[in-house]
């Protein structure tokens, strides 16, 4: 018994939307990195999906190197969060705004 794509493209859907909902509402920069996280593997899971459904390795292999771009990512983003951190003792979103003059 097969799991329709549709139902993968669905859950795909959700996790992206719930994503998206979580980078324009939250102001702490771990969530909204997570939320970014969440929205990469919605992407890769799409992917894989299309993938098994064509039958075809190249979606699969994308998706390789999207989490080894997104391992890199996370942390020089959460690097770059403790930095912050530890000039301004906050990672809120709206309380840091070390690039204005």
């Amino acid at each position: 018994m097969e799991i329709p794509l549709s139902y993968y493209l669905c859950l795909s859907v959700v996790l992206f939307v719930v994503g998206v909902a979580g980078v324009l509402t939250r102001r702490n920069a771990i969530v909204v990195f997570m939320c970014i996280e969440l929205m990469l593997n919605s992407v890769n899971l799409t992917l894989i999906a299309f993938s098994s459904f064509l039958g075809s390795i190249t979606g699969q292999a994308l998706v390789f190197f999207a989490m080894a771009v997104a391992a890199a990512e996370a942390a020089v983003g959460l690097a770059i969060v403790i930095a912050i951190y530890r000039n301004k003792r906050t990672v809120d979103i709206d309380k840091i705004n070390i690039l204005k003059w």
